[in-house]
Order: C-alpha cells, then structure tokens, then sequence
C-alpha cells in the first residue's frame, strides 16, 4: 500500500495538529508505505514507512501551489506508483491516475457557514471563502472517500453535495495524551502563567472566535460580582481584529485584567487548561473543535458556544452560552462561577467525556477506511468498527 498524503497546505494550527498526531499513531507497518507532500518546517515522526517527498518551493503561495499541483502530481503519482492519494486539506484538484484512488476530508467549516460569512466586509476573507466553497464542493463530489470530521458537518454538507462519486465516513479527530493531565492541584505551576485565577479562552484572534463578545461578557461579569478572576486570552493576535480586541481592551480600562498572551508553544498548552479556573470556547463556527477537546481532556470546566458541534462534542458535560451576546456569556458564567460543587462536578464530567476522542481511534478508523477503499471494498461507517 503506497498512500501520497498532499499537507502542502498544513502550515498552521489545526491543519499541523491533525497531521501529526495521524501519522504519529498510524501503525509502523512494512506493508504501508505514506509519502508525504509537506513544508520543509513541517515536523514529520520519525518512522521507517514515512517519508517526506521533494516539492517545488513555490508551493508556499496558494496560487503557485495550486498551479504545481496541478502540473506535477498526476506525474508524481504515476511515478510513486500510488494506491491512495489523500489530501486533508480538502481540495482535490488534480486528475488523479486511474489505478489511484482519492481521499479529502470536510474539516474548515467557514467557507459554508453563510451567516459567519455575511458578518466579513467585502475583501479578502469574504471573497477566498466564497471561492472556497465552490473548490471544496467540487472537491467533495469527484473524491472516492469523503471523511467528514463531525456528524453535524456531515449532515450540512450531504444536503449541499447531492449525488455524489464515493462513498462517507465520519471520523472525529482526537486529543493528544499530554493534554489529559492529572488533577490541577498535582501539575507545577509555571511562573509564566498568572499568578491570579483566570478564565481562559485558547483561539488565534478572528471574527467567528467572538473575543469581542468574551470582553464584553467578561466585564458585565464584573458589574455582576466582585472579580478577581484574570481573562487571559491565548492566540495569535496581530491581525486586524486583534487591533478591535485591544481597543476594546482599552476602551473599557480592563488592561490590567484581560491578558493578551499571544501565541503559546503548543506543547505548553496543557499546562494553561489545568490551571484555569474554567476554560472558554466561544467559536461560532466550527466543524470538529479541536482547542475545545484539548480543554475538556484538561478536566477543568468548561463553558462553550451552544452551537450543535460543540454540544455534538461537549454533550451534558459542558455549559452553554450564545457566543454573540455578551450579557448570556456573563450570566452563564456567573451561574457557575462561585459554585464549588458545580464546579468539581463539571471538571469529572467534562474530563470523562474527553476519553471518548484518541487520535489512536482517528488512525485507526483512518487506515482502515483507506485500506478498504484500496481493496475495492465498500466504506461505510459500520464497517470501520
């Protein structure tokens, strides 16, 4: 089994998480063989079946990777001799060689959720997401195997795609062992995180993660009852709605109190989620949330976005609260807050439910599904189990 894995595009966040904690837990077996197309920066485990395969050095911009894509992989799949070609990112748009099968995944929700893209003026986001959309959709028909991320993306996108080639599956990403830490009274406290109790809220600072509506929510919280508790917010910031969040900072005088720290080497991440007083997801758009699993596995509590995918994930172990109405944010919050016993209760809970995602599961649904499609069986959920 030779599987080309395109992760041209996994540069950042949730797109490097992905990769490598797939290939980290995909069995080092000599009958697979995974060529991967990535970055040079790109970390890859260190595994006899994996190998990294040259790329153009162009394929940094979009424009030029996708033109390179389209000259040269057909080629190298011929050449590589492929079973699978799989690319993640979600865009096929390549003719791929006959004896070749295809795999994308349904994983960035923005470019179909309608009502996050009317809240970006006309520009840049607005227009790459509109034209994403159509690319993805396109994608999504012509694939052999479709893996949709969370059950609630799936039932969107099976209304968009109509009839279709391949077949679906759904398989979930999974949460990364060091982020289910012991109990946060067992875990060193390190000098760079707050000496005080915070909130915490993990997200790069975007339209659709609503930190706006977080400040807001968190200083009514203040009109509410007396709060010591520090906002800390985690995530790369310099961008144009990072200036709006430190404006607003600024705006209602709460420097002192909400922290901007910026990005945060991810493996230090566990370390804020198990000291947080209470972990904060607030994103409005999501397809599978993974910076909410890595705070449910923390086992403190969490409150979130109501929307389906995060209950879908999140179940009875979480609090939800409207991420576009600050005075919600705050009341939920506060509902919570001063509660000892609600309080352990949620962190049990929250922690349990957590178990349910391992990226050893993600692998191991993952190869077996390529590994039916390869074979000429039929892939269907039930028959991954």
């Amino acid at each position: 089994m030779r599987v080309v894995i395109n992760a041209l595009s996994a540069r950042y966040g949730g797109g490097k998480t992905y990769l490598w904690n797939l290939l980290e837990h995909v069995e080092e077996r000599s009958d697979w063989q995974i060529l991967v197309l990535a970055e040079p920066a790109l970390v890859l485990p260190e595994k006899k079946n994996i190998q990294r395969l040259p790329q153009h050095p162009e394929t940094t911009n979009p424009f030029y990777r996708s033109v390179w894509e389209r000259c040269h992989i057909p080629r190298l799949l011929n050449e590589q001799r492929a079973d699978i070609y799989f690319c993640p990112g979600g865009v096929l748009n390549v003719k791929v060689p006959s004896a070749c099968r295809s795999v994308v995944m349904f994983r960035n929700m923005l470019p179909f959720d309608r009502e996050t893209r009317s809240r970006y003026g006309f520009g840049y986001m607005k227009v790459r997401n509109l034209l994403l959309e159509g690319v993805l959709l396109n994608s999504m028909r012509n694939a052999d195997l479709l893996i949709c991320v969370s059950e609630y993306a799936r039932g969107l996108i099976e209304k968009r795609l109509g009839d279709r080639k391949g077949a679906m599956v759904t398989i979930s990403h999974g949460v990364a062992d060091d982020f289910r830490g012991p109990q946060v009274q067992q875990v060193v406290r390190p000098a760079w995180i707050p000496k005080e109790e915070y909130l915490l809220y993990v997200s790069f600072l975007e339209l659709y993660k609503n930190q706006l509506e977080v400040i807001r929510g968190y200083s009514i919280l203040r009109q509410i009852r007396r709060t010591s508790e520090k906002l800390v917010l985690v995530g790369h910031s310099e961008t144009p709605y990072g200036r709006k969040v430190r404006r607003e900072i600024r705006r209602r005088g709460l420097e002192k109190d909400v922290l901007l720290m910026g990005t945060v080497a991810y493996e230090e991440l566990p370390k804020l989620y198990q000291h947080a007083k209470i972990n904060l997801f607030a994103s409005s758009c999501e397809n599978c949330p993974n910076i909410m699993l890595e705070a449910m596995a923390s086992g403190r509590p969490l409150l979130a976005s109501k929307l389906d995918t995060m209950r879908e994930f999140g179940g009875d172990a979480a609090v939800y609260f409207n991420p576009h109405d600050p005075e919600d944010i705050a009341q939920r919050i506060a509902s919570v807050i001063d509660d000892e016993t609600l309080l352990r209760k949620l962190s049990e809970m929250v922690g349990q439910r957590a178990e349910r995602y391992t990226w050893k599961s993600t692998a191991a649904l993952t190869v077996s599904a390529i590994s039916q499609l390869a074979a000429g069986h039929t892939v269907d959920d039930r028959s991954l189990v």
